[in-house]
């Protein structure tokens, strides 16, 4: 099918005169806690996951419901929301995209620092959609939603079958995702031609981008428990191994202040810097000052925009996230705990895989922890983990998506490598062999996991657009 120009500028026409429909949806779904991690907000997840049913059912999308199954958590045996694959059209003689995305959301308290209540969206004075999940991935789940609609209220064919994949648990390591996927492999995705994922976030704040790599992760806990319960730091001090003193003495072990990782072994499959990538990257829309606004402060580590580049997407970072156990209220306890977490996680890049990185770090903490001479007993659990992904950009999934932005943005995108994690990149691809696209909505500043996190209007919009147009450009390229 080739691309008609009269078509695509009344769905452009169309999504603009939505746009406030389209805004009072996503403060619909924004009101919906659905934090996966969260044992006592899974119920609202489950309701994010029942919202969705419905929202395709008006839509008349084709739909069926896999059951993950149930996994532990905190102590509990939950059951993991349902993974909602969709498809709306099944003409042989169109192409067949598939849309992944993900309806759970981080976890967001007001007392954290938000200026508004977090399950609550607001669009502020300077036009941006303010609430948790707006961006992450809310927003661009309904942007394919929207791009439907618009089609069927102007009563224009879709040029491509869409097949949706949805998920509720992508924050909370996407357990038994894998499955669903690698077992429909030759079922419900049969017949999937390429795969479009918009869940990350342009390279600035002004020019588009098209992303083919992402990062790895690998999240762990380390528990150090002694003492059968917590102490009087008055009576006892002096006198015990302390867990909190044994842990950060190990995460002091983990990495440096400038981010170099400590854990040997960890960076002997880098893959190497070639020429080739060398040279992509000065031409990128990006310095210094982008990343200082995204961050609302200027303590990077690296002085060069490119070397913050290099050290955002392709070599690998530890993180340090946090303590379970200690106390962390306001005024003051002279308490020793019985047992503290420390968790944290390493971002991983091309060659690194993650049975090799498990070997290292649990290799290495019970190496640094039997050093102290502690009495205390350290557990070290990878909670989750996902390979690196990097794709090929010169597919006519990656022509097709650049022609979208240039339709919609009037500029070429920057094509760029992301330091987040997303998986299921790698599993659609391996499992289906075929090419993955990463196709943002929103902009670095927006916030995904922070306090704020925020989806400009504009991007909500005109993002509309660019995930419609990516399906026509589609339609019209040779596989």
């Amino acid at each position: 099918m080739t691309v008609n120009a009269d078509s695509l500028n009344q769905f452009f026409a169309q999504v603009d005169k939505d746009q406030n429909i389209y805004v009072e949806r996503l403060r619909e779904v924004v009101a919906i806690p659905s934090v996966s991690s969260d044992v006592s907000l899974r119920p609202q997840v489950f309701a994010m996951g029942e919202w969705l049913k419905k929202e395709l059912t008006r839509l008349n999308v084709e739909y069926v419901i896999r059951d993950p199954g149930t996994h532990e958590m905190d102590g509990h045996t939950l059951q993991l929301p349902p993974i909602i694959l969709g498809y709306y059209g099944r003409d042989p003689a169109k192409k067949t995209v598939l849309v992944y995305g993900h309806y759970d959301v981080q976890p967001a308290l007001k007392e954290d620092g938000w200026a508004t209540e977090p399950f609550e969206l607001i669009e502020n004075e300077k036009g941006e959609l303010v609430g948790r999940g707006s961006t992450d991935d809310k927003g661009p789940i309904l942007g394919w939603l929207n791009a439907i609609e618009a089609h069927q209220k102007l009563g224009l064919e879709l040029p491509v079958n869409l097949c949706m994949c949805f998920e509720g648990m992508e924050e909370n390591g996407s357990e038994g995702l894998d499955d669903v996927i690698n077992a429909e492999a030759k079922g419900w995705f049969k017949d999937v031609d390429a795969v479009c994922i918009s869940d990350n976030y342009w390279l600035g704040d002004s020019k588009p981008c098209i992303t083919y790599g992402l990062r790895g992760i690998s999240y762990y806990k380390i528990a150090i428990k002694g003492p059968g319960r917590d102490l009087h730091s008055g009576v006892f001090g002096g006198t015990v191994h302390e867990p909190m003193t044994d842990l950060a003495y190990i995460f002091s072990k983990l990495v440096t202040p400038k981010g170099e990782i400590l854990i040997p072994g960890i960076m002997d499959d880098v893959a190497p810097l070639t020429d080739a990538e060398e040279a992509s990257y000065p031409p990128l829309d990006f310095d210094l000052s982008t990343l200082h606004k995204a961050i609302d402060a200027e303590n990077t580590i690296h002085d060069s925009h490119i070397d913050a580049l290099k050290g955002r997407w392709r070599y690998p970072s530890l993180s340090l996230h946090g303590i379970e156990g200690a106390f962390s209220a306001p005024g003051a306890k002279t308490v020793i705990p019985a047992k503290v977490i420390g968790k944290f996680s390493i971002r991983s890049v091309p060659n690194m895989v993650p049975e090799k990185i498990d070997q290292c770090v649990v290799k290495y903490i019970n190496e640094e922890f039997a050093k102290l001479g502690s009495k205390n007993v350290v557990e070290v659990e990878c909670l989750h983990a996902g390979k690196p992904w990097v794709a090929s950009f010169e597919h006519p999934n990656y022509v097709a998506a650049a022609n979208a932005v240039e339709r919609v943005f009037k500029v070429k995108p920057d094509l760029t490598r992301e330091g987040g994690s997303i998986p299921v990149t790698l599993t659609f691809q391996d499992a289906l062999q075929k090419n993955v696209l990463l196709l943002p909505m929103g902009r670095s500043s927006d916030g995904a996991h922070s306090i704020n996190e925020k989806l400009d209007r504009s991007n909500y919009i005109e993002g509309t657009k660019l995930l419609g147009a990516y399906l026509w450009e589609v339609s019209g390229q040779k596989f």
